[in-house]
């Protein structure tokens, strides 16, 4: 069958099949299911495999040609009009945290597939061809996303996981191939916009449908390591005590007072504190924490960074302890392009959908691709703000909005990206 472009008039009617979506959804779902009402599909388990040879399925039957990379991302292809245009792109994971929900990354992946059946639906083939891609294992390693953006670090061992397997034996299990890494990297995407639900409550508090994403912060994490000097608890006077504690309650204090007291839209956080020897009439002789820093712009996290290091000091110099600062994390911030940003709102102005732009504080794929080519993300709301749970939930209806939003942001992005 011949497939030939639809006037515009017609092309900005379309509208994709929502009862198929959601069910897309809850099949998906369906592969890992957890007695909670959970999944869990941790990445290159046998429950990973499963759900990527049912999405490659999917890919198939709405019209895509597929393909597995060497890093084990699943990419299926609807091909354009144009042989030599650069595709556009779309995309997100099915691996899960241990207990997860339906929605996370799983709804980036259908809603794309979904816009594939929607244009096979109608006849209709873009300029561009559209790319839906199935990324390995972003919610460790990120290896997907990191080896087609050209960023995979080097030494295998960087990606040993907590059950000690290798990444040469995860990739080949998903049909990857860790020698030809290098071969997975891509410079022919025109642009990649990835919808997800948004894994924070901002859309749900402001009744906002619609959240266009201005960027992807970067995040900063640091090992802190206090030694004092053990020592007991009631014969030791206070004027003498090199409590190690103390040293990590100032500095939790400092990092919280950082965030909350610096201009700007920064978020700073100690998740993280254990305390040796850990005896109620032992004076505590070693902390160690880590503190989370994120904020969108480079510039302001290394002013933050140097904030922090100087509080430190003065910490161990008022508590008599030493305090190692170590970096474990170093991702930088992706800014989303002006011009798909643009196009997101004029779509939801299009639909009478109310938006609003607002940063994406967790990491995603699309802050990988965003250094390789143009980027945008768009948001729907998550009830109560709950993500990587059993109690994860987006509704149906914002489902399908934003999976409507997706469709005609490709439209624009393919007329928009013409030359």
């Amino acid at each position: 069958m011949t497939l030939t472009p639809l006037p515009l008039s017609t092309t900005t009617r379309l509208s994709i099949n929502g009862d198929r979506l959601n069910r897309s959804i809850a099949d998906l779902a369906a592969i890992g299911k957890l007695e909670n009402g959970g999944v869990c599909r941790i990445a290159f388990t046998d429950a990973d495999v499963q759900a990527r040879q049912q999405v490659q399925a999917w890919m198939e039957e709405a019209g895509m040609t597929t393909r597995i990379d060497a890093a084990g991302n699943v990419i299926g292809r609807y091909a354009g009009r144009s042989e030599n245009a650069p595709a556009l792109a779309t995309g997100s994971h099915i691996d899960t945290v241990p207990v997860a929900g339906a929605f996370d990354g799983c709804l980036g992946v259908l809603a794309g597939i979904e816009v594939v059946r929607t244009l096979k639906d109608n006849n209709v083939r873009l300029n561009h061809s559209i790319e839906v891609i199935v990324f390995s294992d972003e919610e460790r390693s990120v290896i997907g996303s990191k080896a087609i953006a050209g960023e995979v670090h080097e030494n295998p061992a960087y990606y040993v996981r907590l059950d000690g397997l290798s990444i040469e034996h995860c990739l080949a299990k998903v049909g990857g191939d860790w020698s030809q890494i290098a071969t997975a990297k891509r410079k022919d995407l025109a642009a990649f916009v990835e919808l997800h639900v948004e894994q924070g409550g901002v859309l749900e508090n402001a009744q906002v449908p619609i959240g266009v994403v201005t960027g992807v912060v970067g995040q900063y994490r640091f090992a802190v390591k206090i030694k004092g000097r053990p020592n007991h608890a009631g014969t030791t006077p206070m004027n003498l005590r090199k409590d190690a504690l103390v040293a990590g309650a100032q500095i939790v204090l400092a990092v919280n007072r950082l965030a909350l007291e610096t201009p700007g839209d920064q978020v700073a956080t100690v998740g993280y504190l254990t305390v040796s020897p850990n005896a109620t009439n032992t004076v505590p002789g070693e902390v160690d924490l880590m503190i989370d820093l994120r904020d969108l712009s480079q510039s302001h996290l290394e002013q933050l960074v140097g904030q922090l290091r100087a509080e430190i000091s003065a910490i161990a110099d008022a508590t008599g302890t030493e305090i190692e600062m170590r970096q474990t994390l170093h991702i930088l911030p992706t800014l989303a392009a002006p011009g798909i940003m643009n196009a997101i709102e004029q779509v939801c102005q299009t639909l009478n959908l109310s938006n609003m732009q607002l940063p994406s504080r967790a990491g995603h794929d699309a802050q990988e691709i965003g250094r390789i080519t143009d980027m945008g993300m768009i948001f729907i709301p998550s009830r109560a703000g709950i993500s990587h749970s059993h109690e994860e939930y987006t509704s149906p209806e914002e489902c399908v909005q934003g999976t409507n939003v997706l469709l005609q942001t490709f439209l624009r992005l393919d007329r928009m990206y013409a030359h």
